[in-house]
């Protein structure tokens, strides 16, 4: 039969997600091309995850440089440069920018840098005024920063223009109580700049384990960090050079800069979706089943713009898996749970399955095992602070519902036990395995 479509497949959105999907629906034979009006490589590589993992990098400097001294280095008149760190920061995006559009060009996939609407079932209309037809269409556009509906709120900023500011400020006030605040918290904290967190909640990081959000919140504050819980804003006025706050349940705060980290929203408004009749949920995200499938056949959905799990490793697994189902012969469905993640907080976070709350009212009957304990590096360096290392298993199996860790490299060390507890392992399996000595990750083996 002759070809009735211009493309076997058309992504919208060129972001972890679309990427991988696109790369190895080509590589299944399809012909591939994806849209992206921003640029290639989407939230984590441009605007997210990469470029502010290199901003904690920097910004641990501070505590190193200090920690040195009682280790026989000498550092005079340290000084910190932002317009440097920010300038490598966004020229290595560039750099990762250019390698992702490499890739799709390596494979066969036509990069088209153009708005991408749906005009009807199996039509895309691009910005250029062009309009190409697909058999599969994917969408793939994630998501943005929640902004609060205040007055005033357009005199804040995003995650997104963080990575951009021409000089710190002196002062900010991050709103919010998820991962975004603690890390870019930390981040200022230790560039110097005088940090307030507020949040509508009365605690942070709710999807973490207690432990390891009191212990981050102890240490936080001993660091310089104020909390403002059960705020609201009110309104954001400009006085002069600063910036006046008003919340609920808080006196007004006088700030230099105001940053939203509220959430993120999926990105499904003006993209032709209820031409095309695809459902949409309560949070305007798109409704899909467990193979990325939306409620029209041919329409598939993947990454943040789903609003299952907003993980960057989680948008590729589903866009492989997608690939590997629609074009590869292989029906392959992601399992979101016991998914993995952390907080590049100061000191980091992770965790993995149950927290010990969910574990005991799912099992009832469970048994903990904690290490709390002070690094050797803190301890030569004078540093007071703590780690904790947390294990919830079921009581009578011994099987192990979750770990959970705060200290320094915990998501380096969870990786390998987020396997472990994957896997279905038990503590017995850890407390047959012999330590590697002297570590931090040995602790998770000899948890008593």
């Amino acid at each position: 039969m002759p070809d009735i479509y211009d493309y076997d497949l058309f992504v919208i959105g060129a972001g972890s997600g679309g990427v991988r999907a696109s790369r190895v629906a080509a590589s299944h034979g399809a012909k591939v091309a994806v849209a992206e009006e921003h640029r290639v490589g989407g939230t984590c590589v441009i605007r997210g995850c990469v470029p502010k993992k290199m901003l904690i990098y920097g910004a641990h400097f501070a505590e190193d440089l200090e920690d040195a001294k009682n280790f026989g280095w000498t550092i005079e008149n340290p000084k910190f440069d932002w317009p440097t760190l920010r300038d490598n920061v966004l020229n290595d995006v560039d750099r990762l920018n250019g390698l992702y559009t490499n890739t799709l060009d390596n494979h066969g996939v036509e990069v088209i840098l153009e708005r991408a609407t749906l005009v009807g079932p199996h039509e895309i209309e691009l910005s250029g005024g062009r309009t190409v037809t697909a058999k599969y269409i994917l969408i793939a556009t994630g998501a943005r920063p929640h902004l609060p509906d205040c007055a005033g709120n357009e005199l804040g900023i995003t995650s997104n223009e963080a990575f951009h500011l021409d000089k710190l400020p002196e002062r900010i006030l991050i709103a919010g109580g998820g991962y975004i605040a603690n890390e870019f918290a930390g981040i200022f904290n230790e560039f110097g700049v005088k940090v307030t967190i507020m949040t509508r909640s009365d605690q942070m990081l709710r999807q973490y384990d207690e432990s390891l959000r009191e212990r981050l919140l102890h240490i936080s504050m001993l660091k310089g960090i104020d909390f403002r819980f059960n705020a609201e804003f009110k309104g954001i006025e400009k006085k002069g050079d600063c910036l006046v706050v008003s919340m609920t349940n808080h006196e007004d705060i006088e700030t230099d800069c105001v940053m939203y980290a509220t959430g993120r929203v999926p990105n499904t408004e003006g993209l032709g979706l209820d031409v095309a009749g695809v459902e949409l949920g309560d949070a305007g995200e798109i409704v899909v089943d467990r193979f990325s499938k939306t409620n029209v056949d041919h329409i598939y959905a993947v990454g943040d713009v789903t609003n299952r799990v907003q993980l960057t490793p989680v948008a590729i697994r589903e866009g492989q898996a997608f690939a590997d189902t629609v074009f590869g012969g292989a029906p392959t469905a992601v399992d979101h749970n016991c998914v993995p993640s952390a907080v590049f907080s100061h000191p980091p976070l992770a965790g993995v399955g149950l927290t010990e709350k969910e574990a005991r009212t799912q099992y009832g009957s469970v048994k903990v095992y904690e290490s709390d304990f002070r690094p050797m590096k803190n301890v030569l360096a004078g540093r007071d602070e703590r780690s904790l290392y947390k294990m919830v298993c079921e009581e009578n199996s011994g099987k192990i519902l979750g770990i959970h860790m705060i200290g320094p490299d915990a998501a380096e060390i969870m990786q390998a036990a987020a396997v472990a507890v994957k896997a279905g392992l038990t503590k017995a399996d850890f407390d047959a395995t012999v330590a590697i000595h002297p570590t931090m990750a040995e602790e998770l083996v000899l948890l008593k």
